[in-house]
């Protein structure tokens, strides 16, 4: 047997052994996930993932922009072939490694993935070419995954060299080669940030109604490194953003924003971020939107550790119902392991402003008008304190997603309400 095959078989057996997540684990007591056949599927499933991709399925890299690109290192890797699944998987932690020094207690689905795991994409970027100014050039790329199969386990894998400066769209059309079925995706998303280097990454999920995701990020970011990330996700039957940032360097940035529209099905964003040296900064907001019987959970966590000397922490959630009974829980968390700390969170939730829908009534806009400005207004103001620059925003192209994603959601909901 070879080595492949026998993690395969090594990580089912972890399964079978250890169980699924229990339905009593703090993160998901809220909203348990599906069991976890669900997320191995059956050898009908595992055959059309060992399958070859059809052309425009599976991960596509393009660049963007007219700034010349750097060097650029793209490997797609088949982890079905021993020698390919060494090189994908290689520096990448054990699933049911610690958390920053507890149990995961996501950690059924990290051998979840590993069992099914078939493909998988490295991203190695390197220094840029000095600019004629003699600045570092900025590396602009955008990356679309289109499912394979109706059941998947996607992996990326990004590591950005010492000063680099990358801006990363990623985009998910949730299409299958099979047609309009819905899907089962366990994406895992590793990025290592060495020293200096700065991603700029925007994250848009637009699912189907009976699509159930899970996407897991892991950040480890070097001394000085900065990473400014925003997801855009639309609801489905079942929908989970599970984000860990370790900032193991002085000095290393981490901001994370979170937009979720959620108009049917459940979805959840977790995120924890990890201070592990002196000087760090986090700041992390999310904004949920839930009309119908829709489900939404915000859970942030941050901790300090003992040696984080000047760690500087901010968390904000934010919760709006649009219409029907929607169901919204915030949650947010700090540890706290050293005095000399600056540490604020808070969480809001209510409905949009009557005020400001009133005013903008009478300046001649009928409340569809209205509603869909005060919206668009509030979610382009958290892009904006995530990202540094109204610049990087513009190339990322948030405003045309936001827009889309904004109009869909309170489209569903005025038709609900109709009906």
């Amino acid at each position: 047997m070879d080595s492949a095959r026998a993690d395969v078989l090594a990580a089912r057996r972890q399964l079978e052994t250890q169980g699924w997540i229990a339905r009593n684990a703090e993160n998901f007591r809220h909203q348990p996930p599906p069991p976890v056949d669900a997320w191995l599927g059956d050898d009908a499933a595992a055959a059309a993932c060992d399958a070859p991709a059809p052309a425009g399925f599976g991960w596509t890299l393009l660049p963007f922009g007219e700034a010349p690109q750097g060097p650029v290192d793209a490997r797609w890797l088949d982890a079905a072939d021993p020698t390919q699944r060494a090189e994908l998987l290689a520096g990448l932690p054990a699933p049911g490694a610690p958390v920053d020094g507890a149990a995961d207690d996501a950690a059924p689905f990290a051998w979840a993935h590993r069992a099914l795991c078939r493909q998988g994409l490295r991203l190695t970027i390197g220094r840029t070419p000095a600019s004629e100014r003699g600045g570092p050039r900025v590396v602009s790329l955008a990356l679309r995954h289109r499912p394979r199969s109706a059941v998947e386990a996607p992996l990326l894998v990004l590591d950005l060299a010492a000063g680099v400066h990358c801006v990363l769209v990623e985009t998910h059309e949730h299409e299958t080669a099979a047609g309009s079925q819905p899907i089962v995706q366990n994406l895992q998303i590793h990025v290592r940030l060495a020293e200096g280097a700065t991603l700029q990454h925007l994250r848009s999920v637009a699912p189907q109604p009976g699509d159930r995701i899970a996407h897991h990020l892991h950040l480890r970011a070097a001394r000085g490194a900065r990473f400014e990330q925003a997801t855009i996700a639309a609801g489905s039957q079942y929908q989970l953003h599970r984000h860990l940032l370790e900032l193991q360097g002085p000095g290393a940035v981490g901001r994370s924003a979170a937009l979720l529209f959620a108009d049917t099905g459940a979805i959840e964003q977790q995120l924890r971020v990890a201070h592990q040296a002196g000087g760090t900064t986090s700041a992390v907001e999310m904004l949920a939107l839930a009309s119908g019987s829709a489900r939404a959970v915000l859970n942030a966590r941050a901790r300090i550790a003992p040696g984080a000397a000047e760690a500087n922490v901010h968390q904000r959630l934010s919760g709006i119902p649009t219409g029907g009974q929607p169901k919204l829980v915030l949650r947010p968390h700090l540890e706290i392991l050293h005095d000399q700390v600056q540490a604020t969170h808070g969480a809001t939730w209510g409905a949009l402003p009557e005020e400001e829908i009133f005013y903008a009534r009478q300046r001649g806009l009928d409340e569809r008008t209205a509603r869909h400005l005060i919206v668009e207004g509030m979610t382009q103001a958290l892009l904006q304190r995530c990202f540094s620059g109204d610049a990087v925003l513009r190339a990322l192209g948030a405003d045309a997603l936001l827009h889309e994603a904004v109009a869909r959601h309170l489209k569903a909901a005025e038709e609900r309400d109709r009906g």
